[in-house]
């Protein structure tokens, strides 16, 4: 049993509460980034690579015909082991994006190809199910059973914003338990099927969920209604019947008070070792347990901690994720260090002996890449081809090297683009923003304010203009001032070009019989006036 500091190379600000690691086809997978995708990695999915106590990813591409899937951040995460033909696989549901909504969708993730330097593709599809439906939630759990030659999946616990008819203004964003309902999903045929079960009674939330053929097994959890962790342990066991699937449940005396622990498989059997969580709000979980699943049910044993380091032990909160072959990954805040460049300490638990370690050296760096990730210039610029280059060209090549993630190549949005602090009354947060504007999609609208070397960009809604004359400002020709400068919309017109007004000739009328002209001597004209006198 080790712990190793770990250092992110160029990475730090990815690695956040809430995200997830995967692993397939023998890599380790991050997805549920902060933010959304950069450019240097479209996707959100990143390969990781763990070696010389450095941590580096490398950005992973979709195949053609995927689906999109956003970052999701504290969603359920279902592995799916190789069964009856079916390929290794995750189930992805619900989770949180970054525009603080919460998904309902649910995302089946296999591996697309290899090609020949190694490089990962994947492919995820949006599954399309029918029935009772889950809705949407996040920190939660689904996990596969096998019964009768058929398998299934089993969601079940999260929360999810209050109901539309009881929602507030001061309670829009507040969340509540989903109620304690057992859905079981039919991968094959789309088909969802929701139980309730008299021995659940209470909704909980980032609890564990560990499945062995027909069972699975809940354990702790955290409970809002009565903001508590109680020690409970349940047994579901499901009877995939043909056309009716059978459920029972059995709560067991042997639970534990934990929330939000990582838990990690050491083998082929059903062995798992639990560390981390919490055991009340302001408690974390410093003990370690082995669980064992056989055919006589669950084995919970005490296991001896590592020797936690001082950052660990004063750290308030904690995170991390499960590495695979008995190793995690543990993040603390670096709290009252501003100086440090990165938000969090990382370090890396690995629970297997010397003897094993020896013998599986080659998967300790959690990556079957055969080059090292470096720093390099963005992914755009370093995409090459590999057609018709020869076995030993690859050998020495320095392929993870180029399509390394360098943090220090993407722009930094907290300073400049959409989601900077345009006044001191800017309230734009890029982790809880959502559209205010119905031309608003990902980005906040903005408006360039004209006074100043330059003029300046500001958001529109904190400038509190309506859409209308958002509209009006950004199509005509008028300068706009912001609030700290002069806080008119409009106080300045651009003064319009001078047009010259035509010289319209009048047209002659055709065919106009002019008036008689009579030529008069002034004589005449005199006895005229004086006749008619």
């Amino acid at each position: 049993m080790t712990l190793q500091p770990v250092t992110p190379v160029n990475c730090a600000a990815l690695l956040q509460p809430g995200c997830s690691l995967l692993q397939l086809d023998g890599e380790v997978l991050l997805f549920g980034q902060k933010g959304w995708p950069k450019r240097s990695c479209p996707t959100g999915v990143f390969g990781v690579r763990l070696k010389h106590g450095e941590l580096k990813l490398r950005a992973i591409s979709f195949s053609n015909d995927s689906s999109y899937l956003p970052p999701l951040r504290c969603p359920a995460v279902g592995r799916l082991d190789p069964h009856d033909g079916y390929p290794e696989s995750y189930l992805i549901h619900g989770g949180r994006t970054p525009n603080n909504e919460i998904s309902s969708s649910l995302y089946l993730l296999t591996l697309d190809s290899r090609g020949c330097n190694r490089k990962l593709t994947l492919r995820c599809q949006e599954k399309e199910l029918v029935g009772e439906l889950p809705g949407a939630r996040y920190g939660h759990t689904i996990s596969m059973v096998h019964s009768r030659g058929k398998r299934a999946g089993v969601l079940f616990g999260g929360r999810s914003y209050m109901p539309v008819g009881e929602r507030t203004t001061e309670s829009w964003n507040s969340v509540v338990d989903c109620p304690p309902q057992v859905f079981l999903i039919d991968l094959d045929f789309g088909c969802c099927s929701a139980h309730t079960l008299p021995e659940i009674s209470d909704g909980q939330s980032f609890h564990l969920a560990i499945a062995r053929e027909d069972c699975v097994y809940f354990l702790g959890g955290h409970s809002l209604s009565s903001d508590s962790r109680p020690p409970r342990l349940f047994r579901l066991h499901v009877d995939l019947l043909q056309g009716s699937p059978m459920l029972s449940c059995e709560a067991l005396d042997t639970g534990m008070s934990i929330s939000s622990a990582i838990i990690t498989r050491t083998g082929p059997t059903h062995r798992y070792i639990i560390l981390g969580g919490y055991q009340s709000d302001s408690q974390k979980r410093m003990e370690c347990s082995t669980v064992v699943l056989d055919d006589k049910g669950i084995h919970i044993e005490s296991l001896e901690p590592p020797k936690w380091t001082a950052d660990i032990n004063h750290s308030r909160t904690w995170f991390g994720g499960n590495l695979g072959e008995g190793s995690a990954l543990i993040g603390v805040p670096s709290e009252g260090r501003s100086a440090q460049p990165d938000v969090h300490y990382f370090y890396q638990v690995c629970f297997q002996t010397e003897e094993e370690g020896k013998g599986e050296e080659g998967t300790q760096s959690c990556s079957q890449e055969s080059t090292d990730y470096e720093d390099s210039t963005p992914l755009e610029d370093s995409e090459e081809l590999y057609f018709g280059r020869e076995p030993h060209e690859l050998e020495d090549s320095s392929d993870g090297e180029e399509d390394a993630y360098n943090e220090e190549d993407e722009e930094d949005e907290s300073q400049t683009g959409y989601w900077v602090k345009c006044c001191l009354g800017c309230q734009v947060d890029p982790n809880t923003w959502e559209p205010y504007y119905s031309t608003e999609l990902h980005r906040p609208a903005m408006i360039f304010c004209s006074r100043g070397e330059g003029g300046h960009w500001v958001h529109a809604q904190c400038m509190e203009l309506s859409e209308t004359l958002l509209v009006r400002l950004s199509e005509g020709n008028s300068k706009y001032f912001c609030q700290d400068h002069g806080g008119l919309p409009c106080q300045e017109m651009t003064p319009p070009r001078q047009v010259l007004p035509l010289k319209r000739t009048p047209m002659k009328m055709m065919h106009r019989k002019t008036p008689p002209i009579i030529k008069m001597t002034p004589a005449k004209k005199s006895f005229f006036r004086r006749l008619f006198e």
